[in-house]
């Protein structure tokens, strides 16, 4: 499930902003009913992009394991 603050990966390309497939941001907005703005940071922390993106193009990552089902 998105929500804000999820750390997502696109899964399309958005040349006009110079981002690629797979690359990771951050929700910071919600703009509509499934449309988000994502915002891409560098590893200083320096935002170089900002794409607005529905649902069907962002994976939320996981960084913990799923509970295991008894």
């Amino acid at each position: 499930m998105i929500e804000l603050l999820s750390v997502v990966a696109i899964l399309r390309d958005v040349p006009e902003q110079g981002i690629v497939r797979g690359q990771v941001g951050t929700i910071v907005e919600k703009l509509a009913p499934a449309v988000w703005e994502v915002e891409f940071s560098d590893t200083d922390g320096q935002t170089y992009a900002m794409v607005e993106a529905s649902s069907e193009d962002l994976m939320v990552l996981q960084f913990n394991p799923l509970a295991k089902a008894a």
